[in-house]
């Protein structure tokens, strides 16, 4: 097991091939892990990166320091493993909460970032209440309270049925989130708002949504489009919340070509 104290937290990681090769971080959602990039991994590879995979604080194999985070904590979080291992300038894609962790990383360390994937993400999640509940409903009952609807928000009815393997891999993630880790991840959700922070950008973007995401829908995802000046919107069709899991042929090709068109420009 790899792990790696950095900000106050010992963090899980993994490198997937060349030493050599450009480096793209991946960065998990809320209640996952980073397996749920499995079916990335390979693709990024053969394309010629070298994938840098962690487990967010209070997920997977990471340590879980006392909450509640901030999102500028789970930020630093990034540059600080960029620090350890003395990455100057890498892309990076995020996935929901990882995704809000990009644009604060793309608004306040830009000069780090080649590209940025911003995938069924947010800049503003509203009402607080709908945090709160999550919550006291995880420290009552354990993640079983909140597993099959989070299951329900992130998969289509369709998509869990062609994907059943798949579903049960990711529905197990959930279930072994720790409970203090995933109140404290959501309590930085709750409290960030980077609507109009997210100006600042200029990194080169792609903002990929699911069309049927509940939880972060494509009205949010345009509103993240439209105040990053030159950034791509891509709608996945057929798919909610984990697109690179019920489409991951088309997830896939989509940022392998905004990635190599990206990193090539620069």
């Amino acid at each position: 097991m790899s792990m790696i104290d950095v900000n106050g937290a010992a963090l899980y990681y993994r490198f997937d091939g060349d030493q050599e090769a450009p480096v793209i971080v991946l960065s998990n959602s809320l209640a996952s892990n980073l397996t749920m990039w499995d079916l990335q991994v390979p693709a990024l590879v053969d394309a010629g990166f070298r994938v840098l995979r962690y487990d967010s604080r209070g997920h997977g194999q990471s340590q879980v320091p006392a909450g509640p985070y901030t999102m500028e904590q789970l930020t630093m979080d990034v540059m600080a493993l960029l620090d350890a291992f003395r990455l100057d300038r890498v892309a990076f894609m995020g996935c929901s909460q990882g995704g809000m962790i990009g644009q604060m990383l793309a608004t306040q360390h830009g000069q780090r970032l080649n590209s940025l994937v911003l995938t069924a993400t947010a800049a503003h999640m509203p009402p607080a209440q709908v945090w709160n509940d999550r919550m006291a409903a995880v420290r009552q009952g354990g993640m079983a309270a909140v597993a099959e609807a989070t299951i329900d928000r992130w998969f289509t009815n369709a998509g869990q049925e062609r994907l059943a393997g798949q579903v049960a891999r990711v529905r197990d993630g959930i279930l072994h989130t720790p409970v203090a880790g995933y109140c404290a991840c959501s309590a930085a959700i709750r409290d960030m708002d980077q609507r109009e922070s997210i100006r600042a950008i200029t990194t080169p973007t792609l903002v990929m949504v699911g069309q049927h995401d509940p939880g972060t829908p494509v009205s949010a995802a345009e509103w993240i489009h439209q105040r990053i000046v030159g950034s791509e919107l891509v709608v996945l069709s057929d798919c909610a919340h984990f697109s690179n899991i019920e489409q991951v042929d088309v997830f896939n090709e989509r940022c392998l070509s905004f990635l190599a068109s990206s990193i090539g420009a620069l």
